[in-house]
């Protein structure tokens, strides 16, 4: 059984289009388990790339996510994103109470209630790209303020409060290294804001979701005022995170994979399992998230991890394995219906998944409806792609018709 050795330094900054990582792909090379260490935090780290390795360190509870709160983890932002009240964090029994209390909020109804509000607002940001006409920025127009805007609208933000919101998430995830007091304050103001609005819903509900996540019970048991305003701030990061990412993301690889493109026009009803095969192959963020640490020695993947160690898990590599996926380097919208990892596995398993697939089912299915003719207005090779925060996504997405 193999022991700790030298550890690989990983910045985890590549930002090529949506090009894998090389370094994921040689740490995959190299085993399931590997020993690395990112730009913060104190201490080293085990990286778990395969599926099935992945599989079980989320769903061991020899594992755990609370158990780094007390430590200066590895990680790839000057200040922790996480909040030591967030889900995020929490191992069962804790977490699984406060899921099955979310649940309630994001059932088949509630879900649909949301998709039309979502249509709407794309309706109406489409109709002013088209107003204003070609070329047109796809992330100005629609990838960031539909999400924005959703993700506000179903938690009741007011439309004059919005845009500071989306300040504040976007700040929260920079890499840059003096951004670890602006991270902290930005922190800080979502927590004090939804400190607020919680207290206001709790006084006079609304037809929004911090007001049904307020009224949700398991028996006797209901969110207390700290859950709750955590639980909405994790909402609001993960619905500008994974809507103004993917949105970018999904159309530029239909707009650069005419192939693709013209099956989702001919065939609208495949969009939903076109969507899904491109998340999975989407490296969506750079590197990892958050790390787990071992609550007691464990063997895996031919190495001994020792309680104490920290324990990161590739999502990414993880979607790219060539045991899970067939040509797992390729786009195959007829795979068998296996499920990919991109919105996490087991006790984390991002708990709006439902309304994250509603948003980009609308606002994709609605683009191409819209605007038949659609055609990036520049060459693929200038597009520009964020290099500031953990995410991937294109900066500008210039498009005509």
């Amino acid at each position: 059984m193999a022991e700790a050795g030298d550890a690989i330094l990983c910045p985890f900054d590549f930002s090529e289009a949506l090009d894998f990582d090389p370094s994921l792909a040689e740490l995959m090379a190299q085993g399931p388990i590997t020993r690395i260490r990112l730009p913060y935090g104190d201490g080293e780290a085990w990286l778990v790339t395969g599926f099935e390795g992945v599989k079980q360190v989320t769903t061991d509870q020899r594992f755990s996510r609370a158990g780094i709160m007390q430590h200066d983890y590895p990680r790839l932002t000057p200040e922790p994103i996480v909040s030591p009240e967030s889900i995020n964090v929490m191992d069962p029994p804790r977490s699984s109470r406060l899921r099955r209390l979310v649940s309630h909020a994001f059932t088949r109804q509630h879900v649909e209630q949301m998709r039309m509000s979502i249509v709407e607002l794309a309706d109406e940001l489409l109709d002013e790209m088209a107003e204003q006409g070609p070329p047109a920025d796809l992330v100005q127009h629609l990838s960031n303020r539909l999400p924005q805007h959703t993700i506000c609208e179903v938690l009741g933000i007011p439309r004059d409060e919005r845009a500071q919101m989306q300040g504040y998430a976007q700040r929260l995830l920079s890499t840059e290294e003096d951004s670890q007091q602006t991270e902290a304050s930005a922190k800080a103001s979502l927590r004090s804001y939804f400190d607020q609005l919680v207290k206001e819903r709790r006084h006079t509900p609304g037809n929004d979701l911090i007001s049904a996540l307020a009224a949700a019970q398991d028996g006797e048991d209901a969110l207390d005022d700290q859950e709750l305003t955590v639980m909405a701030l994790t909402l609001l990061l993960s619905g500008h995170d994974t809507g103004s990412c993917q949105i970018s993301n999904v159309s530029y690889l239909l707009l650069t994979h005419p192939w693709l493109l013209e099956r989702v026009r001919n065939k609208p009803d495949s969009l939903p399992a076109v969507i899904d095969e491109l998340l999975r192959y989407i490296p969506f963020r750079k590197g990892v998230g958050i790390p787990r640490v071992a609550l007691e020695d464990v063997e895996m993947g031919g190495v001994k991890i020792r309680a104490g160690d920290f324990v990161h898990v590739s999502y990414l590599t993880a979607n790219r394995d060539p045991e899970r996926f067939t040509n797992p380097h390729t786009v195959d919208p007829d795979r068998p219906n296996v499920p990919h990892m991109t919105f996490g596995w087991g006790g984390h398993r991002c708990i709006a998944v439902p309304l994250a697939m509603a948003e980009l089912e609308v606002a994709i299915g609605r683009l191409l409806e819209r605007f038949p003719g659609l055609r990036l207005a520049i060459p693929a090779p200038d597009v520009r792609w964020d290099t500031e925060t953990i995410r991937r996504f294109p900066v500008e997405l210039p498009v005509a018709w």
